[in-house]
């Protein structure tokens, strides 16, 4: 991170700020207020008109801020971001939007420099900003006689640090593109330049920064997460656990081993008990040598919350995500922020949420969980992973058919029906023409792979929601077996919330309706399937099951924001200098 430059003279510009700034506040009638959760939003601010600007015409820093305009962007800032800074002015007339004739306005560049001192918070990349020539062009207008080429900069080195953050938190710091994510949702980039615009207009400033982060209460909660983990990498973060046997409860193993393994556990908040507790509800001591009750069933707590089938034995893929550091768990939590920011800012009253890593689906209206239930999604090799993408549930079929597809009929059907004749009628199953090919296709009832309903939100995935008659299967832990679509848990609850219907009609629909029955949905839903590999559940942090090992590439390209660095520290120190001084 380059070092913000901070100079005493910066400090006495700052706290100039504000002191009988002429601001000739105008409504903004399209949006004067906005209802919100916590109270109205006022949008009154408008750039102040004034003749000079530090004893320069404001024709010539209007000028100037033209000429830059027109020039470079400056140190780390996108063309995209750049585009963004250039429709700001243009919405403003080009006038200027930080400073006025007695120099930096307080409190609103105040909000600005906290917000990005704080930015950490929120695992962004402060590298990314273009904090050295920010605070160069501070220091340059703190003279008597600034040109109006120092105030444009200095102004549009502020609105480039305002940019870049809005972007970041509106969009994502990084492209999904570019890190191997197969994420297909839209976060909705062409609305920035309203959001960016809108923001800026607000009266409470320093709140309109605060409300672009995800107004999320899972992302509020990976922050909080990203504090304990961020002390937890302070304080050294856990010891590694020895390769060795495959341990069940009452096995033998090396006391160090096991010492390890107690030391391991216990540094991230499991309860393991020590060498010398007693397991058995006498009075002798555990012994040293023995994977006891207590501490196996730390270890099945500890796969329970990262997804790891729960046997409560210490076996290879367990010994492997005991021993990722603490520095790559942190930087997991970072990523998932990340991800976080991906999504548009709203998701719609009523919407779906699916997370493949976690396998669970939930249900929302108006801002409540109202339905959850496990999910069974694609399995972990390629032609078979659930894509994470976006779309809007149109309607219902009650009784489907299975159309197998080509691929699946030719890799997996045909060649059962070669070795056993009577697969097709022991399985509902019947070959049909259709555009002159052979097709396979099951018939709806108890046997059909997609159950009593399936939910179609058409996307270029071919991937919907669906009954299985495969029940047992929801009760494994990791439930990574369908060909892509997603089973679900509560069909028959979900067809009930997405419908309005009662339970007895959509009972009646599944069992007794029509065949391949459609009904259409009052109003869409949107859908999306999304890829959280850390979450908060029952107020604990999870990881889940990394089940297309996407988080290499992202935990990667994060990990430097995830933990600053002294050199990030210094450059935050600096910022809250020149925002409070």
């Amino acid at each position: 991170m380059e070092r913000l430059i901070v100079q005493t003279t910066v400090k006495r510009t700052v706290r100039r700020a504000a002191a009988g700034a002429a601001l000739a506040l105008t409504a903004f009638a399209a949006c004067k207020k906005t209802g919100q959760a916590n109270g109205d939003v006022t949008r009154n601010w408008t750039p102040p008109v004034q003749d000079t600007v530090m004893g320069v015409a404001t024709s010539a820093v209007t000028s100037a801020i033209q000429q830059r305009l027109g020039a470079d962007a400056p140190d780390h800032v996108t063309s995209d971001q750049w585009k963004h800074v250039k429709h700001l002015y243009s919405t403003f007339s080009d006038n200027l939007l930080w400073l006025t004739d007695k120099g930096v306005h307080q409190a609103r560049v105040s909000a600005l420099l906290n917000t990005l001192a704080s930015a950490d918070s929120d695992a962004l990349d402060l590298s990314a900003y273009p904090l050295s020539q920010l605070g160069a062009a501070l220091n340059s207008i703190d003279g008597k006689h600034p040109t109006a080429q120092q105030l444009a900069d200095a102004d549009v080195l502020l609105s480039s640090a305002y940019v870049t953050y809005g972007e970041n938190m509106l969009t994502g710091q990084y492209s999904p593109s570019n890190l191997g994510q197969s994420w297909h949702i839209n976060p909705e980039e062409e609305h920035v330049d309203s959001a960016l615009t809108l923001t800026l207009r607000e009266d409470n400033f320093a709140g309109g920064l605060a409300r672009m982060r995800p107004q999320d209460a899972g992302y509020d909660s990976l922050r909080t997460e990203l504090v304990h983990y961020r002390a937890l990498v302070a304080r050294g973060g856990w010891p590694t656990v020895p390769d060795g046997p495959q341990l069940k409860p009452g096995d033998k193993d090396s006391p160090a081993r096991l010492s390890a393994l107690r030391a391991r556990l216990s540094a991230e908040g499991y309860a393991v008990g020590s060498d010398s507790t007693n397991t058995a509800g006498t009075s002798a001591p555990a012994r040293a040598n023995v994977y006891d009750r207590q501490l196996a069933g730390a270890v099945g707590e500890f796969q329970a919350r990262h997804s790891i089938g729960v046997d409560s034995m210490l076996g290879q893929e367990t010994l492997d995500a005991i021993n990722l550091p603490a520095d790559y768990r942190l930087a997991q939590i970072a990523a998932n922020l990340e991800r976080y920011r991906w999504l548009p800012r709203s998701l719609g009253q009523r919407y779906i949420l699916v997370n493949v890593p976690q396998f669970h689906l939930d249900a929302y209206d108006s801002g409540q969980k109202v339905l959850e239930m496990k999910v069974i999604v694609g399995q972990e090799y390629e032609d078979k992973a659930t894509p994470v993408f976006s779309d809007s549930m149109e309607y219902v079929v009650f009784r489907p058919y299975w159309d197998v597809t080509p691929d699946i009929a030719a890799k997996e059907i045909f060649p059962k029906i070669a070795a056993n004749p009577d697969y097709l009628a022991a399985n509902d199953m019947e070959i049909y023409r259709e555009n002159g090919q052979r097709a396979v296709r099951q018939r709806p009832g108890p046997k059909n792979s997609l159950g009593l309903v399936k939910f179609i939100f058409p996307n270029d995935y071919n991937i919907y929601l669906h009954d299985t008659p495969a029940r047992t299967l929801f009760d494994k832990d990791v439930r990574a077996f369908s060909h892509g679509c997603i089973r679900i848990e509560k069909p028959a609850e979900l067809a009930q919330w997405v419908l309005g219907w009662p339970a007895d009609k959509v009972d009646q629909a599944m069992h007794d309706g029509p065949d391949d029955h459609q009904v259409n949905l009052p109003k869409k839903i949107p859908v999306y399937i999304v890829y959280f590999t850390t979450f908060v559940k029952n107020g604990v942090l999870n990881f889940g099951n990394d089940l297309y090992d996407r988080d290499n590439q992202l935990v990667s390209q994060v990990k430097a924001a995830s933990n600053p660095s002294p050199e990030a520290l210094r450059a935050e120190a600096a910022l809250r200098g020149l925002a409070g001084q």
